[in-house]
């Protein structure tokens, strides 16, 4: 069983402990709200919750996958205890309990020390009444495509993906649609996947919004202005993942989605409004409109695909009768090819290009998130100096430090990876293609529709690659704990650190490789948020 460090139950010791009594609880949340009618139905997420049931307020609470490990239980009640998301004191509870007997356990077994009475019962009134509140706006939460319509939607945006429109039309080449219903005049469409990283379709209502957003992206260095172009945008999109870009097969991030067929990939719909912002459910009239133009689009590729290959763009019209699902209707739709809008994107794209390759290369170091697994078992400590001597003559591959280590402290600050074998192996190969490690450092992050803030874990290759390989809450205690003595072991190694690479992700040795587990030791420089370079970081998903 993982324990807590000696420091940490010493800080929560210090807590003012009050006699109220907590109740905590993991329990899954129901979902039907899938936009794609060939996956489960259902699915499910975990929601876990303390509550102080003394003043009947919700201390903290969170949202995990069902094969987390119990020790997401403990995150959440120590955030509880130390910054409870509700306007409430720091504080330690004398007494908690739960409902399910192997949460009683493992806590009792990681809290032992805390003075924390930790008991059984067979029901939490104040937490099913609020699971109940909370299975009820789930349910009540709108299907992200209307059920009359998903899977006919899904069938259209598959036989799309089997046009590949990418194939032969880049993002600037504009294809109008006529549609004169539902309010709609024109749509103007544009195509995602030339250059082989975002799949899509775009569906702007009207032709500024589209002509705004690739200027505005073009010229704009602000990650605040750019977040702001994004939202602005007025379009529908159809955007394509893989089913399977969570399995172990595809830990390494490099399958390129133009390679799957069509059963292996999933289509996901949604909604771009200045005034609504970025929404994942599409309504009924919006569904109809997506489903007409797809279809009208379908047909012009088939028909006019040949004119458009070898970088060709003539003026093409064609009009079609579609007939409205779930109705008598036939409505005629025009699809028309844009040549003169097409060339002017491109030489703004190009004008761009010319003017801000230099800048450009020196404000934004190429950051890749492909070279460590997912899935990977992360974890920042600090390794003996006895061990370090003995993964020196004993690791598969070692990288010294390019002057002597001060051996003073504690040991060498290390980063651990544990991952499979093959992943292991190939991952020191990637690093030695690299020509090795130059250093590791961390750099904030945020994801501004999540509102949170990251401490992102990055490595520098010396090819001049950064390459993330974690991603930790900034106020995540346990990791702020982590990132102070991190800190403080790099300045008494005179910023020497490590990185180890080990094997054996399942069984015992989880989070405890033993010697003849790792595979690697890399020792370099810490580095800076400064010396990386790359300034403080958005999420920004601008590619639809």
């Amino acid at each position: 069983m993982v324990a807590l460090n000696p420091s940490t139950i010493r800080r929560l010791q210090k807590l003012q402990q009050v006699p109220s009594v907590w109740e905590g609880d993991r329990r899954p949340i129901y979902s039907e709200s899938s936009s794609n009618p060939e996956l489960e139905s259902e699915t499910t997420n975990e929601c876990i919750i303390w509550v102080d049931g003394s003043h009947g307020m919700v201390r903290a609470m969170d949202m995990v996958t069902p094969d987390t490990g119990p020790e997401a239980i403990v995150r959440t009640l120590l955030r509880a205890m130390e910054n409870p998301q509700s306007p409430a004191p720091a504080i330690r509870p004398q007494k908690i309990v739960v409902k399910d007997r192997e949460i009683q356990f493992f806590l009792r077994g990681v809290l032992q020390n805390l003075g924390i009475a930790i008991d059984y019962v067979p029901d939490l009134p104040l937490i099913d009444e609020i699971f109940r509140g909370l299975q009820e706006v789930s349910d009540n939460r709108p299907p992200q495509l209307p059920p009359e319509y998903a899977e006919a939607l899904v069938e259209k945006a598959d036989q799309i993906w089997d046009d590949a429109p990418w194939e032969i039309l880049g993002e600037h080449q504009i294809i109008s649609i006529e549609l004169n219903q539902w309010d709609i005049e024109n749509l103007y469409v544009c195509v995602l996947g030339k250059l082989g990283m975002d799949y899509g379709i775009l569906l702007y209502r009207s032709l500024d919004s589209l002509k705004r957003f690739r200027e505005r992206v073009t010229y704009e260095k602000s990650y605040e202005n750019l977040e702001e172009a994004f939202l602005g945008q007025d379009c529908l999109f159809i955007t394509y993942d893989s089913f399977q870009e969570d399995d172990e097969d595809n830990d390494n991030g490099n399958t390129n989605l133009e390679n799957l067929s069509v059963s292996e990939i999933q289509a996901n719909f949604g909604n771009l409004h200045p005034l609504e912002g970025l929404r994942s459910v599409l309504y009924e009239e919006e569904a109809l409109t997506t489903l007409v133009t797809l279809e009208a689009l379908h047909r012009f590729l088939r028909a006019s695909r040949k004119k458009m290959t070898g970088n060709k763009f003539p003026s093409i019209s064609s009009r079609y009768r579609i007939p409205i699902p779930k109705s008598d209707r036939v409505v005629s739709i025009k699809v028309t090819t844009m040549p003169e809008v097409a060339e002017e994107l491109y030489e703004i794209a190009v004008e761009s290009d010319s003017e801000g390759d230099e800048e450009l290369e020196i404000e934004m170091p190429m950051l890749k998130d492909d070279l460590v697994p997912q899935n990977s078992f992360l974890s920042l400590g600090v390794v003996p100096w006895e061990t370090v001597e003995y993964l020196r003559d004993n690791t598969k591959q070692y990288q010294a430090a390019e002057e002597d280590i001060e051996l003073s402290g504690e040991g060498l600050p290390i980063i651990l990876i544990q991952t499979s074998l093959p992943k292991a192996t190939k991952l020191i190969a990637d690093l030695e293609e690299a020509q090795g490690l130059h250093g590791i450092g961390f750099n904030p992050g945020e994801d501004p529709l999540e509102e949170k803030t990251y401490d992102l874990g990055i490595l520098k290759t010396y090819d001049g690659v950064l390459h993330l390989f974690g991603e930790f809450m900034q106020n995540d205690p346990v990791h702020q704990e982590a990132r102070q003595k991190w800190d403080e072991r790099c300045i008494a190694t005179g910023g020497w650190c490590g990185l180890i690479i080990a094997r054996g992700i399942t069984g015992a040795s989880r989070g405890q490789p033993e010697f003849k587990d790792m595979m690697a030791l890399f020792e370099m420089r810490f580095l800076s948020s400064q010396e990386l370079g790359i300034g403080p970081l958005k999420l920004m998903p601008v590619s639809y």
